[in-house]
Protein backbone atom coordinates (compact mmCIF):
# COMPACT_ATOMS: atom_id res chain seq x y z
CA UNK A 1 0.00 0.00 0.00
CA UNK A 2 1.70 3.50 -0.59
CA UNK A 3 2.17 5.81 1.90
CA UNK A 4 1.36 9.65 2.45
CA UNK A 5 4.08 12.12 3.88
CA UNK A 6 3.91 12.11 7.62
CA UNK A 7 6.81 15.46 7.23
CA UNK A 8 6.36 18.60 4.75
CA UNK A 9 8.84 21.72 4.51
CA UNK A 10 6.37 23.99 3.09
CA UNK A 11 8.97 26.90 2.65
CA UNK A 12 10.56 29.39 2.07
CA UNK A 13 12.69 29.17 -0.93
CA UNK A 14 16.11 30.28 -1.06
CA UNK A 15 16.29 29.18 2.78
CA UNK A 16 18.71 25.53 2.63
CA UNK A 17 15.79 23.67 1.02
CA UNK A 18 17.70 22.04 -1.70
CA UNK A 19 20.90 21.59 1.18
CA UNK A 20 18.03 19.91 3.55
CA UNK A 21 16.48 17.54 0.46
CA UNK A 22 19.75 15.99 -0.39
CA UNK A 23 20.81 15.75 3.09
CA UNK A 24 17.65 14.02 4.09
CA UNK A 25 17.63 11.73 0.90
CA UNK A 26 20.51 9.70 2.52
CA UNK A 27 18.99 9.20 5.80
CA UNK A 28 18.03 5.66 6.26
CA UNK A 29 15.17 6.64 8.36
CA UNK A 30 13.56 9.00 5.84
CA UNK A 31 12.03 9.07 2.38
CA UNK A 32 11.93 11.86 0.67
CA UNK A 33 10.53 12.07 -3.34
CA UNK A 34 13.49 12.64 -5.28
CA UNK A 35 12.99 15.61 -6.87
CA UNK A 36 11.48 18.87 -4.31
CA UNK A 37 9.04 21.19 -5.18
CA UNK A 38 5.88 18.60 -6.17
CA UNK A 39 3.58 21.53 -6.26
CA UNK A 40 0.65 19.54 -5.41
CA UNK A 41 -0.75 20.97 -2.35
CA UNK A 42 -0.87 24.98 -4.51
CA UNK A 43 -0.32 24.29 -8.58
CA UNK A 44 -0.97 20.95 -9.22
CA UNK A 45 -3.85 19.64 -6.78
CA UNK A 46 -6.24 19.15 -9.79
CA UNK A 47 -4.67 16.17 -10.60
CA UNK A 48 -5.81 14.46 -7.66
CA UNK A 49 -4.59 12.37 -4.28
CA UNK A 50 -3.71 9.15 -6.85
CA UNK A 51 -1.30 11.12 -8.64
CA UNK A 52 0.43 12.67 -5.43
CA UNK A 53 0.29 9.35 -3.38
CA UNK A 54 2.22 7.92 -6.66
CA UNK A 55 4.98 10.31 -6.16
CA UNK A 56 5.54 7.95 -3.06
CA UNK A 57 5.03 4.50 -4.93
CA UNK A 58 9.06 3.68 -3.81
CA UNK A 59 8.73 4.14 0.56
CA UNK A 60 9.25 1.53 2.10
CA UNK A 61 9.26 1.18 6.45
CA UNK A 62 10.96 4.41 6.07
CA UNK A 63 9.98 6.32 10.02
CA UNK A 64 9.50 9.36 7.63
CA UNK A 65 7.84 10.17 4.54
CA UNK A 66 7.30 13.66 3.07
CA UNK A 67 8.47 16.25 0.76
CA UNK A 68 10.36 19.55 0.03
CA UNK A 69 8.20 22.22 -1.22
CA UNK A 70 9.07 25.65 -0.59
CA UNK A 71 5.32 27.29 -2.23
CA UNK A 72 3.15 25.91 0.37
CA UNK A 73 4.07 28.77 2.91
CA UNK A 74 2.59 31.13 0.90
CA UNK A 75 -0.33 29.63 -1.48
CA UNK A 76 -3.96 30.33 0.58
CA UNK A 77 -5.33 26.98 0.32
CA UNK A 78 -2.34 25.17 0.93
CA UNK A 79 -2.10 24.74 4.48
CA UNK A 80 -6.34 23.70 4.40
CA UNK A 81 -5.44 21.27 1.38
CA UNK A 82 -2.62 19.68 3.73
CA UNK A 83 -4.86 19.11 6.79
CA UNK A 84 -7.54 18.14 4.58
CA UNK A 85 -5.86 15.02 2.50
CA UNK A 86 -3.16 14.08 5.13
CA UNK A 87 -4.41 15.31 8.59
CA UNK A 88 -1.89 16.01 11.40
CA UNK A 89 1.76 16.30 9.81
CA UNK A 90 5.02 17.08 11.16
CA UNK A 91 5.51 20.78 8.90
CA UNK A 92 9.06 22.49 8.79
CA UNK A 93 9.93 26.24 7.62
CA UNK A 94 13.46 27.98 7.80
CA UNK A 95 13.29 31.34 7.77
CA UNK A 96 15.70 33.78 6.24
CA UNK A 97 16.32 37.62 6.56
CA UNK A 98 13.59 38.58 4.03
CA UNK A 99 15.96 41.36 2.19
CA UNK A 100 18.45 38.37 1.66
CA UNK A 101 15.55 35.97 0.95
CA UNK A 102 14.66 38.55 -2.07
CA UNK A 103 17.96 39.55 -3.14
CA UNK A 104 19.03 35.42 -3.31
CA UNK A 105 15.37 35.11 -5.44
CA UNK A 106 16.38 37.58 -7.80
CA UNK A 107 19.30 35.91 -8.05
CA UNK A 108 18.09 32.87 -9.15
CA UNK A 109 16.02 34.25 -11.79
CA UNK A 110 19.01 36.31 -13.40
CA UNK A 111 21.14 33.11 -13.29
CA UNK A 112 18.42 31.31 -15.14
CA UNK A 113 17.97 34.30 -17.90
CA UNK A 114 14.32 35.36 -15.92
CA UNK A 115 13.15 39.01 -15.04
CA UNK A 116 14.50 42.69 -15.50
CA UNK A 117 17.96 43.75 -15.07
CA UNK A 118 18.10 45.28 -11.41
CA UNK A 119 16.60 44.38 -8.25
CA UNK A 120 14.16 47.09 -8.18
CA UNK A 121 12.58 46.42 -10.99
CA UNK A 122 12.35 42.80 -10.28
CA UNK A 123 10.63 43.84 -6.82
CA UNK A 124 8.08 45.98 -8.77
CA UNK A 125 7.04 43.73 -11.13
CA UNK A 126 7.74 40.61 -9.77
CA UNK A 127 4.98 40.38 -6.41
CA UNK A 128 6.74 36.64 -5.29
CA UNK A 129 9.95 38.08 -4.40
CA UNK A 130 8.22 40.43 -1.41
CA UNK A 131 5.09 37.89 -0.88
CA UNK A 132 7.41 34.99 -0.22
CA UNK A 133 8.86 36.97 2.51
CA UNK A 134 5.73 36.98 4.11
CA UNK A 135 6.17 34.36 6.74
CA UNK A 136 3.77 34.88 9.60
CA UNK A 137 0.87 34.98 7.30
CA UNK A 138 1.80 31.44 6.22
CA UNK A 139 2.96 30.12 9.10
CA UNK A 140 -0.40 31.14 10.89
CA UNK A 141 -2.48 29.23 8.10
CA UNK A 142 -0.80 26.37 9.31
CA UNK A 143 -0.93 26.78 13.39
CA UNK A 144 -4.63 27.09 12.57
CA UNK A 145 -4.28 23.17 12.36
CA UNK A 146 -1.51 22.08 13.82
CA UNK A 147 -0.10 22.22 17.96
CA UNK A 148 2.84 24.49 17.56
CA UNK A 149 5.32 21.30 18.81
CA UNK A 150 4.29 19.53 15.04
CA UNK A 151 5.73 22.89 13.50
CA UNK A 152 9.61 23.30 13.71
CA UNK A 153 10.87 26.58 12.72
CA UNK A 154 14.37 26.78 11.78
CA UNK A 155 16.77 30.06 10.90
CA UNK A 156 18.56 30.02 8.02
CA UNK A 157 21.71 31.86 9.82
CA UNK A 158 21.84 29.08 11.85
CA UNK A 159 22.54 26.46 9.05
CA UNK A 160 25.22 28.44 7.69
CA UNK A 161 26.63 28.77 10.83
CA UNK A 162 26.42 25.73 12.15
CA UNK A 163 25.12 23.08 9.47
CA UNK A 164 25.80 19.86 11.47
CA UNK A 165 23.59 21.80 15.10
CA UNK A 166 20.81 22.60 11.94
CA UNK A 167 20.72 19.14 11.20
CA UNK A 168 20.37 18.05 14.47
CA UNK A 169 17.52 19.86 15.49
CA UNK A 170 15.51 18.47 12.04
CA UNK A 171 16.15 15.07 13.38
CA UNK A 172 15.36 15.49 16.56
CA UNK A 173 12.66 17.23 15.78
CA UNK A 174 11.39 13.85 13.33
CA UNK A 175 12.34 11.77 16.32
CA UNK A 176 14.99 9.62 13.94
CA UNK A 177 18.65 8.67 14.63
CA UNK A 178 20.80 11.69 14.75
CA UNK A 179 23.00 12.04 11.32
CA UNK A 180 26.84 13.09 11.59
CA UNK A 181 27.38 15.21 8.50
CA UNK A 182 30.40 14.35 6.30
CA UNK A 183 32.84 17.20 4.26
CA UNK A 184 30.78 16.37 1.03
CA UNK A 185 27.81 17.33 2.69
CA UNK A 186 28.46 20.48 4.17
CA UNK A 187 29.41 21.53 0.38
CA UNK A 188 26.38 20.44 -0.77
CA UNK A 189 24.98 23.60 -1.00
CA UNK A 190 24.99 24.93 -4.58
CA UNK A 191 26.93 28.44 -4.55
CA UNK A 192 25.33 31.53 -6.20
CA UNK A 193 25.64 31.67 -10.22
CA UNK A 194 25.30 33.65 -12.92
CA UNK A 195 24.72 31.71 -16.18
CA UNK A 196 27.28 31.19 -19.03
CA UNK A 197 24.42 31.57 -21.57
CA UNK A 198 21.21 33.12 -20.25
CA UNK A 199 19.75 31.67 -23.62
CA UNK A 200 20.64 28.08 -22.76
CA UNK A 201 20.10 28.76 -19.06
CA UNK A 202 16.56 30.08 -19.52
CA UNK A 203 16.05 27.00 -21.87
CA UNK A 204 16.97 24.27 -19.44
CA UNK A 205 14.35 25.85 -17.15
CA UNK A 206 11.63 25.47 -19.11
CA UNK A 207 12.00 22.08 -20.04
CA UNK A 208 12.63 21.43 -16.67
CA UNK A 209 8.98 23.08 -16.16
CA UNK A 210 7.71 20.86 -18.96
CA UNK A 211 9.09 17.40 -17.50
CA UNK A 212 7.87 18.20 -13.89
CA UNK A 213 4.55 18.57 -15.62
CA UNK A 214 4.75 15.83 -17.64
CA UNK A 215 5.05 13.69 -14.45
CA UNK A 216 9.03 13.92 -14.67
CA UNK A 217 10.17 14.79 -11.26
CA UNK A 218 12.62 12.32 -10.67
CA UNK A 219 14.44 13.06 -13.58
CA UNK A 220 14.21 17.14 -12.75
CA UNK A 221 16.05 16.11 -9.46
CA UNK A 222 18.64 13.86 -10.83
CA UNK A 223 19.27 16.73 -13.33
CA UNK A 224 19.51 19.72 -10.51
CA UNK A 225 21.54 17.40 -8.15
CA UNK A 226 24.15 17.31 -11.31
CA UNK A 227 27.59 18.82 -10.83
CA UNK A 228 28.31 18.50 -14.48
CA UNK A 229 25.23 20.41 -15.50
CA UNK A 230 25.48 23.48 -12.78
CA UNK A 231 29.06 23.83 -14.08
CA UNK A 232 28.41 23.64 -17.75
CA UNK A 233 25.36 26.02 -17.63
CA UNK A 234 26.55 28.75 -14.72
CA UNK A 235 29.96 30.63 -13.78
CA UNK A 236 29.83 31.38 -9.60
CA UNK A 237 29.08 35.04 -8.31
CA UNK A 238 31.08 36.66 -5.62
CA UNK A 239 28.17 37.56 -3.49
CA UNK A 240 30.37 40.14 -1.27
CA UNK A 241 30.76 42.24 -4.45
CA UNK A 242 27.23 42.09 -5.80
CA UNK A 243 24.76 43.75 -2.81
CA UNK A 244 21.13 45.16 -3.30
CA UNK A 245 20.69 48.52 -3.32
CA UNK A 246 20.00 50.33 -0.16
CA UNK A 247 16.88 51.86 -1.38
CA UNK A 248 15.68 48.22 -2.61
CA UNK A 249 16.73 47.08 0.82
CA UNK A 250 14.55 49.87 2.62
CA UNK A 251 11.76 48.92 0.04
CA UNK A 252 11.81 45.38 1.34
CA UNK A 253 11.56 46.39 5.06
CA UNK A 254 8.98 48.27 4.86
CA UNK A 255 7.13 46.61 2.88
CA UNK A 256 7.99 43.41 5.38
CA UNK A 257 8.24 45.05 8.66
CA UNK A 258 4.48 44.19 9.88
CA UNK A 259 5.13 40.21 9.33
CA UNK A 260 8.36 40.40 11.27
CA UNK A 261 6.63 42.00 14.52
CA UNK A 262 3.87 39.57 13.68
CA UNK A 263 6.62 36.25 13.64
CA UNK A 264 7.97 38.10 16.68
CA UNK A 265 5.01 37.96 18.53
CA UNK A 266 4.14 33.64 17.36
CA UNK A 267 7.36 33.02 17.68
CA UNK A 268 9.20 34.65 20.75
CA UNK A 269 12.02 35.56 18.79
CA UNK A 270 13.99 38.57 18.21
CA UNK A 271 14.04 38.59 14.34
CA UNK A 272 14.28 41.85 13.58
CA UNK A 273 17.18 42.63 15.91
CA UNK A 274 18.96 39.77 14.44
CA UNK A 275 18.81 40.58 10.84
CA UNK A 276 19.73 44.19 11.69
CA UNK A 277 16.50 45.79 10.97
Amino acid sequence: MTRLPNFLYVGPDKAGSSWLHEILLGHPDVYLTPAKDLYYFDRYYDRGLAWYASQFRDARDEAVVGEVCQDYLFHPDAADRINETLGPVRIMVSLRDPVERAWSSYLYMRKHGIGPDTFGEALRSRPELLEHGRYATGLDRFLRHLPREMVHVALFDDLAADPQAFLDSVTGFLEIERMPLSSKDLEARLPAAKARSVHLASLARRSADWVREHDGAKLVGAVKRSPLVHRTLYRPIDRAAVRPDPADVTTVRNALAPEIASLERTLGLRLGEAWGW
